[in-house]
């Protein structure tokens, strides 16, 4: 075993101790990590005291902010209260029976049954083996194909990886795993539209796709279709005009049930409580994970319809239990706390102050449209988005490159922490943010930007 190197920095240890997720193993032990040790509303604080501000909520998830007290109060309290319980044969307790209640009052579409994991990525597992065991239970053996979306993510678990339509999710790890696992286009009007296609017509396009996906694999073999309202580690892609209204056409027609992905733009991200809300979806299920605790305590938790959950209630009473459940599903301190969380959103009104900020950071990324590295400029809500693209031709960069990891190395160096989403720069700040602090962003961002610019003409 290699000697740990002299604890003179966190980053030192860091490097000699861990396996980073989303990283490269080499570069960490040469390099060391970032290493962050507090943090204050929309800021963080590394090892060495310089301040950053988190562009990206952590990973998408930080809606309220860093140092929120009463969150730490609400996991406190319970902890004293009832440190852990289950939801195992038939056990139950009082924070997850109210979070549920409390997700099935505001859900977008009628809901029956909450089911509680700790990530979102246990959350979409989870739909994957019910929509099975449904379809089981129904008497359809054959209807258990899951169509996802290429550049679509729903996590990382086996399952979850393999309705994610992105390579560098599968590989390396054999997936996707079986032939259970299809994908659809992406419908990335800005990047595959044809020459003077309209939004509409685009849309169409993509709906008449997936129709001839369904059919080409037989409709009796595909069982759900599972997408982000808004794509979000895929790019943060918006759905064209008129997409899922003809996307839902197509599902309702095969009888596909339909999973709405919200474990990004759930909680006020795309300017209502449900990234559904916002385009119109109806779906069968939903995930939902991140804000749901503002991301202070791991929990997800999936909602199903009463046409999902009452197939699915009969054969577990033919069994005898359903043989599926993790031991922190529905843990009563994660519960405490989204649901202290929840009502934080509701005092505050979280989607009012969504949209209060969503003009100074729709108007703030479109600001650099004209700026030389910068393709596609967009956004919804308090999400956005900006393309980095060859400045000479307007396409994109090869990979190898590394563009948008360059870009994201600059602007550390000015105090900002954003994310690559291979060469789109993504922002998702925490919904707390000032118009001050969001002008302020997009300033490092700017001089990170240049920075980049110049260091690609400098290495020709």
């Amino acid at each position: 075993m290699p000697a740990i190197p002299a604890a003179n920095s966190l980053s030192r240890r860091d490097a000699a101790a861990l396996l980073h997720p989303y990283s490269d193993a080499v570069a960490n032990e040469a390099e060391g990590a970032l290493v962050i040790t507090e943090g204050d509303g929309v800021f963080v604080r590394d090892e060495a005291g310089k301040e950053y501000i988190e562009g990206m909520a952590g990973l998408w998830c930080v809606t309220l902010g860093f140092g929120e007290r009463r969150l730490a109060e609400a996991a406190s309290r319970q902890m004293r209260r009832l440190a852990f319980y289950h939801g195992f044969n038939g056990k139950s307790h009082e924070p997850q029976i109210a979070l549920a209640e409390k997700l099935l009052a505001i859900a977008p579409a009628p809901m029956s049954k909450v089911f509680f994991a700790n990530s979102g990525s246990e959350a979409v597992d989870t739909a994957i083996k019910l929509v099975w065991y449904r379809s089981n239970a129904l008497g359809k053996p054959g209807k258990k194909k899951i169509v996802g979306r290429i550049r679509g993510y729903h996590g990382v678990t086996i399952a979850a990886a393999s309705v994610t339509g992105q390579p560098m999710n599968h590989r390396g790890f054999d997936l996707p795993y079986g032939d259970r696992f299809v994908h659809a286009a992406c419908p990335h009007f800005a990047r595959e539209a044809a020459p003077g296609e309209s939004e509409e017509d685009f849309a169409t396009r993509m709906a008449d796709r997936l129709d001839a996906l369904i059919e080409r694999e037989g409709a009796e073999t595909v069982a759900a279709f599972f997408a982000e309202p808004v794509m979000g580690a895929g790019g943060i892609i918006l759905p064209p005009a008129s997409y899922f209204e003809k996307v839902q056409q197509v599902l309702a027609r095969h009888d596909v049930l339909f999973l709405a992905d919200e474990v990004i733009c759930g909680f006020g991200r795309t300017g209502n409580m449900w990234g559904s809300q916002t385009y119109g979806l109806r779906p069968d299920m939903i995930t939902c994970a991140k804000g749901l605790s503002s991301g202070y305590l791991p929990i997800s938790a999936l909602l199903v319809s009463e046409d999902v959950f009452r197939p699915i209630a009969g054969q577990t009473h033919e069994y005898g239990t359903l043989g599926h459940g993790f031991t922190y599903g529905g843990h009563p301190v994660p519960a405490a706390v989204a649901l202290e969380t929840l009502k934080i959103y509701g005092e505050i009104d979280i989607v009012a102050r969504a949209r209060a900020i969503a003009p100074a950071m729709q108007d703030g990324i479109r600001a650099f449209a004209d700026h030389p590295l910068a393709g596609e400029v967009a956004g919804v809500g308090a999400l956005a988005v900006c393309e980095l693209v060859d400045p000479g031709t307007g396409a994109p960069f090869a990979p190898a490159r590394r563009v948008g990891p360059k870009l994201v190395a600059r602007a550390q160096e000015h105090g900002l922490i954003v994310r690559a989403l291979g060469d789109r720069i993504g922002f998702s700040p925490p919904l707390v943010i000032a118009e001050a602090e969001i002008a302020e962003m997009y300033a490092r961002f700017g001089r990170a930007l240049d920075d980049t610019l110049r260091g690609l003409d400098e290495a020709g």
